[in-house]
């Protein structure tokens, strides 16, 4: 199972903001759409990812100010990417090891979709299911 698999049962949807966009809105819009991150774009291109934890930790540094700032102030900028053709025990791997929970996905340059950690679990979970029940048949046939 791979990406691609993955967007293709959840869709290819993103939420983006500008990096111009005050934290405060990045916070409502992750609330109303029940999500955990937003990619920052500017001219199609990827500036960076802000998400709860982003927010929370520059709350915790600058008071409720911080929610004023513009998100370029407060996103993380070096962001983690995967492509279509990476496995889900990738996507696992580059998340645990890299402390993150959203990888935005990118082909031929340009972004198609974005995967969370909640996203990856269902679909390993899901594959460990089908195996389970595919075991179960050839068990109960042999």
């Amino acid at each position: 199972m791979n990406v691609a698999t993955i967007l293709k049962a959840k869709g290819a949807d993103v939420s983006t903001v500008s990096p111009e966009t005050r934290v405060r809105d990045v916070a409502l819009l992750l609330t109303e759409r029940r999500i955990g991150a937003v990619l920052v774009m500017q001219d199609r291109q990827v500036m960076g990812i802000i998400s709860e934890r982003d927010i929370v930790k520059a709350v915790a540094r600058q008071g409720g100010e911080a929610l004023d700032a513009p998100v370029r102030d407060v996103m993380t900028s070096r962001v983690v990417t995967c492509s279509l053709n990476d496995s889900v025990d990738e996507l696992m791997d580059s998340m645990t090891q890299g402390r993150f929970r959203h990888l935005p996905v990118i082909e031929k340059g340009e972004l198609v979709g974005i995967v969370s950690i909640g996203d990856v679990v269902k679909h390993r979970i899901a594959e460990t299911v089908m195996e389970t029940e595919a075991l179960r048949l050839y068990i109960a046939n042999g």
